[in-house]
């Protein structure tokens, strides 16, 4: 090591500085991020293909509502046991032997399909295997970003991750329509278990000794209990995870609310159901590039964007004319993503690394676990209510819901909000309140 005085006078390390795609120059996330949009893809035109051919099995709408609730029934009920399994093993081989069971899962629906033996329980079943692998999948893939990036490109890496997955979902069911049409379901099924070679292949290339490495929970008693009680006693993660809770079950029930507007309200049919989910999916990609350019996930930012979210859905509720309607599908789509990705990364630079897989487990579980809870209700609101009375509703709670957020995290900052509409004044700035300011001394008498 140099002791000369020429090293007093060496510059400093300079950080690169962080673009739109910084992430991407680690070669370990290159390869992630790859095989993921490839996967990402193939998962898209499953969940298209899957839904289209339980319809076409039983002509229930309600059949398709039960394959859905059996996906995403296992995050509600184990997701915690997910990330106290991603704490505690190393999360490379783990994201193999997940990432594996996926692709045979839809491999054997291909099988089951593409021999004409297929019944409407195979798809039940491997809807909820599938489910019950995205409990460890989850948690293991959210943390690992950190081990790829480190801790200063968290954020940047999240927002990729969106907009890879908004990307997938831009091409993924139009691929899906256009193989069920000429060949049937069976080959979406067989091109998605085939995608999975693509994460695998990358995650047995990556150069371990470029991995950060971070430190695993031993095994032991009460580690899920300890989660819980890490999250509780931090308001920086309990409330942004409260929200998204909200927002995850009443706010983002699109497949309810879109096909009834198309149907019910617009009276058109499939072709303008998939034009209003491209749209919201453009949105969603917008949203993603956005976030993936702030230097920065400040809980302002997650809050105001859920609470402009939740207006934005009650106003379109009850707009006019369906192109008006259209084009908001894209603002909500950016907004949405915008609470997805600001509390993401938010939620996992607050935590520990040794901590990070059962408090992301916890995250995923109230943002995705409560659809089958909050899908059936804002379900009935809709089927007896009407389209718009459902849609206004999930927008109101999720606005409702943003607003008092909003309120208890600027409580227990200390802060209030001051306007300032004067010229060349900042117009919005939280500054403290009242009962924080320090009170000044009485004058001496």
């Amino acid at each position: 090591m140099s002791t000369g005085s020429g090293a007093d006078s060496a510059p400093a390390p300079t950080t690169p500085k962080q673009s739109m795609f910084s992430s991407l120059r680690n070669r370990n996330y290159r390869l992630f991020a790859s095989g993921q949009v490839i996967s990402n893809t193939g998962t898209w035109m499953q969940r298209i293909a899957q839904d289209w051919l339980v319809l076409s099995l039983t002509g229930s709408a309600s059949a398709v509502g039960v394959t859905i609730a059996l996906q995403f029934l296992p995050m509600l009920l184990f997701g915690l046991y997910g990330g106290v399994l991603a704490d505690r093993l190393p999360k490379r081989p783990l994201l193999l032997a997940t990432q594996s069971a996926m692709g045979l899962t839809g491999l054997a629906l291909a099988a089951l399909t593409l021999s004409g033996h297929v019944e409407v329980w195979h798809v039940y079943a491997t809807a909820f295997v599938g489910g019950l692998v995205t409990v460890v999948d989850n948690p293991a893939r959210q943390t690992f970003v950190a081990e790829m990036v480190g801790p200063d490109e968290i954020r940047n890496a999240v927002s990729l991750n969106s907009a890879n997955f908004q990307s997938a979902r831009l091409v993924g069911p139009a691929v899906a329509g256009v193989l069920i049409t000429a060949v049937g379901s069976g080959a979406a099924f067989l091109l998605n278990g085939l995608s999975f070679l693509a994460p695998i292949a990358g995650l047995l290339m990556m150069r371990t000794s470029e991995l950060h490495k971070v430190e695993r929970a031993p095994r032991g008693k009460g580690q899920l209990r300890e989660g819980l009680r890490y999250v509780a006693g931090r308001p920086e993660l309990i409330w942004p995870i409260v929200l998204v809770g909200f927002i995850g079950t009443f706010g983002f029930n699109f497949p309810i609310w879109l096909s009834a507007f198309t149907d019910d309200v617009f009276h058109e049919g499939a072709g303008t159901y998939g034009l209003l989910n491209t749209l919201m999916a453009a949105g969603s990609l917008a949203g993603a590039l956005l976030a993936a350019r702030r230097g920065t996930s400040r809980l302002r930012l997650l809050v105001g964007a859920a609470l402009l979210f939740g207006v934005l859905e009650a106003v379109t509720a009850f707009a006019p004319t369906f192109w008006l309607f259209a084009a908001l599908m894209v603002p909500i789509g950016m907004f949405g993503l915008t609470v997805n990705v600001t509390a993401n990364s938010s939620v996992q630079m607050a935590t520990d690394p040794a901590m990070r897989g059962r408090v992301m487990a916890l995250f995923m579980m109230v943002f995705t676990g409560g659809t089958p809870l909050g899908a059936p209700l804002l379900g009935w609101i809709t089927d007896t209510y009407g389209a718009r009375i459902g849609f206004a509703a999930g927008g109101v709670i999720s606005a409702v819901a943003a607003a008092g957020v909003g309120a208890l995290l600027l409580r227990v900052g200390g802060l209030r909000p001051k306007v300032d509409l004067r010229r060349g004044r900042e117009h919005f700035r939280l500054v403290p309140s009242e009962r924080s300011r320090p009170r000044q001394p009485a004058p001496a008498t």
